[in-house]
């Protein structure tokens, strides 16, 4: 078993690895970070609006699957001519969602025995792929990084619309933090792509915006005054950051993501957001 169920400091239930003693959603729990953080902040019901196309998202870093179940629920919820949405999570071990399948406590997660998620979630674990007539629910098990890469080489895969990027954190899982990192999720990313995540590090927003996202502010979360978004789009962001962010960059013990060059400080100045 690589995982527990733990009790937060706030009172909630989290999953907690073994392996790293790292504790996902720690602050308000998986349920209401999933919804607020990045299903609200992603406008996820908006952009669900009808289109032949299905809506993409990339969910990096399945976890227990509260992103991804938060996520179809706005999917499977919505008029029957609205997009469909093409949900791809991604994960190395699924050890968290096969013990919050399993646990007593299954419904704090959003998959309360013998409901329609939790059917779902154990078709994706079988078969790595779930269909409705609303939502297609695939996983992508493995290295994600190699994933990404294999994905931003191949010209028919499906272009991220919206990224939520919730891997475990640098400290545990530094690859996943990379300028590489986020420059073969660019590679793989639609053309009006936006990515949310619960890091508001400066070595993060550095990562990405060498990566050559454009980077903002996001809402807060638990005790999290702040998070961050990227997009393609400059107008996809509400609050980018400016010119003042750029002093914690010009300091000279600014955290730098791995991959970062020597010059850091003067690319990052140059990007295009801070012209």
């Amino acid at each position: 078993m690589s995982h527990e169920v733990v009790r937060t400091r706030t009172g909630t239930l989290a999953m907690r690895s073994i392996v790293d003693g790292e504790v996902m959603h720690p602050g308000v729990g998986p349920l209401a970070e999933a919804a607020a953080l990045y299903v609200a902040q992603s406008q996820l019901a908006v952009r669900l609006a009808p289109h032949p196309a299905a809506l993409v998202l990339y969910d990096i870093g399945l976890g227990a699957g509260s992103n991804a179940l938060a996520a179809r629920a706005v999917s499977e919820a919505a008029p029957a001519d609205a997009a469909r949405l093409h949900l791809i999570s991604f994960e190395r071990d699924l050890g968290a969602l096969e013990l919050a399948l399993a646990s007593p406590d299954a419904a704090a997660f959003g998959l309360a025995a013998g409901s329609e998620p939790a059917a779902a979630a154990r078709a994706l674990l079988t078969h790595h792929e779930h269909h409705t007539a609303r939502t297609h629910w695939q996983l992508l098990h493995g290295d994600i990084v190699s994933a990404l890469d294999t994905l931003s080489t191949n010209p028919t895969a499906p272009r991220a619309d919206i990224v939520y990027w919730d891997p475990f954190s640098p400290r545990t899982n530094p690859a996943l933090w990379t300028v590489a990192a986020f420059t073969s999720l660019l590679r793989a990313a639609g053309p009006r792509c936006t990515l949310f995540t619960y890091s508001a590090s400066t070595a993060t927003r550095i990562a990405l915006l060498l990566a050559g996202w454009t980077v903002g502010v996001g809402d807060p979360t638990g005790d999290k005054r702040e998070t961050t978004a990227a997009a393609r789009v400059p107008a996809d962001l509400g609050r980018p950051l400016d010119r003042q962010w750029l002093t914690r960059v010009a300091r000279a013990d600014a955290p730098l993501p791995p991959g970062a060059p020597p010059d850091t400080p003067a690319r990052v100045a140059a990007a295009p957001q801070f012209a």
